[in-house]
């Protein structure tokens, strides 16, 4: 794709859905040209004295059955942080670009947010406009797009004004959930929906995917009528909260991420889970370490390796099972190049240093000897080799990876979350011409697999507190 592309295509993503659609009928009428206008600059209030308190509510159009929430908040909040406000409350991702703007035309008055700011468009920044200078009385609307390919487009009315502005930002109630990101816009939501409330019926799938990949891309527990107005609080509370302070490369990627307006890490590292520990007891730091344990016992004074540098079949078959690996995997046990979870142990344990290979030996390293029979050394030296990797994607998954871990989300999530994560920091996939989001595999990631005991992914559900602690005493620590 040549540049005077991936220009056309920055700036078809850029327009709402109505602007596409202006373009598209004067390239029909043969104007490509003709009377497509620039919007115009917006209007807006100089702020008042004291912050209104509003109250709101906001409705995604075209939805049916209605899909709104309402919201109390104050008038002192800027656009930028309205933007936040309304991703959680909708329960969308921010995975995509969006605009406010003020009218319905082609010509309407719209305010540019921190990406096109960052790309030197020209106009008013939402970043500078407080909430209250655009909505001041009862009726006053603002319109609100977000992801001009699917174009899920909001409307925001000022329902009444409030004594007084709430500290944070509240939702008072609402109905429905909010779309899967990527569904295909109103269309393909109502699709979903339907197959929702037919209870998933195979025959009944939507598609593109099929019906088990289907209930695997849609967020956990997604139904089109469900909603919880303590969690979209709870969520805002975190929006409101200060993150923990970090350092280093995880600094320089939450500060990259603030820059263009993206807010999914620095949210993360608000959750209250950073409040909880970051040691743990012998007897967790035992229950961690227990593979790389059990690998380094059994390695003892020395394993001759096989002469394409694998661990010998009788060593891989005895450390599966000892291990339980071998009461899951569904293959064979007695090749490392075919015991892919085998594998991961022992090389997770060499780049953490625990082994090394030497004239065709696989032996114990000095520091790998003492954490054999001392689980809180071992955890130690673990913690403070994290992340794994050299290469630039490996280091910033596995920094992904120890936020996700140290924040307290469920193991089922970590993937989806990494991958969204990695995605906003510009990492992509390409095979051939097919660009995919960026896998959320890394080094780091497989050690704090192997920790937490689940290599075995069918075994990852919920939240193992000891891990959560060593993520956490990885992030914390000076960079």
């Amino acid at each position: 794709m040549t540049s005077s592309d991936d220009r056309i295509r920055q700036l078809v993503e850029s327009l709402s859905a109505d602007e596409k659609m202006n373009l598209v009928a004067q390239l029909l009428d043969d104007d490509p040209v003709g009377s497509f206008t620039p919007q115009a600059e917006p209007t807006y209030s100089p702020p008042p004295e004291q912050p209104l308190g509003l109250r709101l509510r906001v409705d995604l159009r075209d939805a049916s059955p209605p899909l709104w929430r309402r919201l109390e908040l104050s008038g002192d909040l800027m656009l930028d942080d309205f933007h936040h406000v309304l991703q959680i409350a909708m329960g969308w991702t921010d995975s995509h670009l969006h605009r406010f703007h003020q009218g319905r035309a082609n010509d309407f008055a719209g305010f540019l947010s921190a990406w096109e700011v960052s790309e030197g468009e020209q106009g008013i920044d939402e970043a500078t406009i407080r909430l209250d200078q655009v909505l001041t009385a009862p009726g006053d609307k603002l319109y609100y797009d977000y992801d001009f390919g699917d174009g899920w487009d909001h409307v925001v009315v000022v329902e009444s004004l409030l004594d007084e502005p709430p500290e944070v930002p509240f939702c008072v109630t609402g109905r429905g959930a909010g779309p899967p990101e990527d569904c295909g816009g109103i269309p393909g939501y109502t699709a979903l929906a339907e197959w929702a409330r037919g209870g998933f019926d195979p025959a009944a799938n939507p598609g593109p995917l099929e019906a088990g990949e289907m209930l695997e891309w849609l967020p956990p527990g997604w139904h089109p009528d469900a909603f919880s107005a303590e969690e979209v609080n709870e969520a805002l509370a975190i929006e409101a909260a200060e993150p923990v302070e970090v350092s280093g490369e995880l600094a320089e990627l939450a500060a990259e991420l603030d820059r263009i307006g993206a807010r999914q890490l620095r949210n993360l590292l608000a959750r209250p889970d950073w409040h909880g520990p970051d040691e743990v007891s012998a007897e967790e730091a035992a229950a961690l370490t227990g593979t790389y344990r059990l690998l380094l016992e059994q390695i003892g004074s020395g394993v001759k390796l096989t002469a394409a540098g694998y661990l010998p079949p009788r060593f891989v078959g005895q450390f599966a099972s000892a291990s339980g690996i071998s009461q899951w995997w569904n293959g064979m046990t007695n090749r490392e190049d075919r015991t892919f979870p085998v594998a991961e142990v022992r090389e997770t344990a060499q780049a953490l240093g625990l082994v090394a290979k030497r004239h065709g030996r696989l032996e114990v390293t000095a520091v790998g000897r003492r954490g054999v029979d001392d689980p809180v050394t071992l955890w130690r030296h673990i913690v403070s080799r994290l992340p794994l990797g050299r290469a630039e994607l490996e280091r910033h998954a596995g920094w992904m990876a120890l936020v996700v871990v140290g924040s307290g989300l469920p193991a089922e999530e970590w993937n989806p979350v990494i991958q969204s994560l990695l995605d906003l920091l510009g990492w992509e996939t390409t095979y051939g011409n097919i660009i995919s989001d960026p896998p959320p595999h890394s080094p780091t990631l497989t050690v704090l697999e192997i920790l937490g005991g689940v290599q075995n992914h069918r075994d990852r559900v919920g939240v193992n507190a000891a891990l959560a602690a060593t993520a956490r005493s990885v992030v914390r620590s000076p960079g």
